[in-house]
């Protein structure tokens, strides 16, 4: 029976999230390929799964630092677990990473305060970064996995949420809790990125013809030729 988690499910190698996340990440290493090694990566939100899903785990020409709210296990030893915010990258230097990377934890923020603060540290410790989140006008919520859930209003999104599941949460009968939940997911849109990340490239993941998220970048050399070489297997357009 076809199911949207199923399609979500960023643990089976199968599902469309994580066919969406291949295609990417071949865009990701194609801009990566004349970066000096060994690579020092800050993955921003990241997992140990991600890259070993994408075969970088166990390299010796990447050292990869995980920053996340909750520890990551050490398995490999080319990937350093942190626990940390993404609005406080204070436990590095300046330019410490030749690239920061993060996939789809800007918009779980709660505040556009907050995002300002996430892009103004990646831009701090980077010389070159990788930002890709969901697309606020794309009309499948990603998150809740219900069509037009960004355009209602909250206190809407928290009366359904405390009477139904919506995609991996819920239902949530305490309606602080419920609000918690909504709250925290706030999808940008392009002039948003563009504000927070100036000088950087924004990319277009297209669904059909509709735009499914945003891909920020900046750093890396021929962006533009690189992009449109890999634009018919990961599907991004420059904008």
């Amino acid at each position: 029976m076809f199911k949207v988690l199923d399609l979500a499910n960023v643990d089976n190698p199968n599902s469309l999230s994580n066919r969406f996340r291949s295609r990417r990440f071949r865009l990701f290493e194609s801009l990566v390929k004349e970066v000096p090694r060994p690579i020092r990566i800050l993955d921003v939100g990241g997992t140990n799964s991600f890259w070993e899903q994408r075969g970088w785990a166990g390299r010796d020409d990447v050292q990869i630092t995980l920053l996340n709210v909750i520890l990551q296990d050490r398995r490999h030893r080319n990937i350093t677990p942190l626990t940390g915010s993404a609005t406080d990258l204070s436990l590095f230097d300046t330019g410490s990473f030749d690239i920061v990377f993060s996939n789809s934890v800007i918009e779980h923020l709660f505040t556009f305060e907050n995002q300002r603060r996430m892009g103004m540290e990646i831009r701090r410790v980077a010389k070159a970064y990788w930002v890709q989140t969901p697309n606020f006008w794309f009309p499948m919520e990603p998150h809740f996995h219900i069509p037009g859930w960004q355009w209602m209003p909250l206190d809407m999104r928290v009366a359904i949420l405390r009477k139904r599941r919506c995609g991996w949460i819920g239902p949530c009968p305490d309606a602080s809790r419920a609000r918690q939940h909504v709250a925290e997911v706030r999808l940008m849109t392009a002039h948003e990125l563009q504000d927070i990340f100036p000088g950087a490239q924004l990319v277009a993941e297209r669904f059909g013809m509709l735009i499914k998220s945003w891909i920020v970048i900046y750093g890396f050399s021929d962006t533009n030729e690189r992009c449109d070489q890999a634009f018919e297997n990961c599907d991004v357009r420059l904008v």
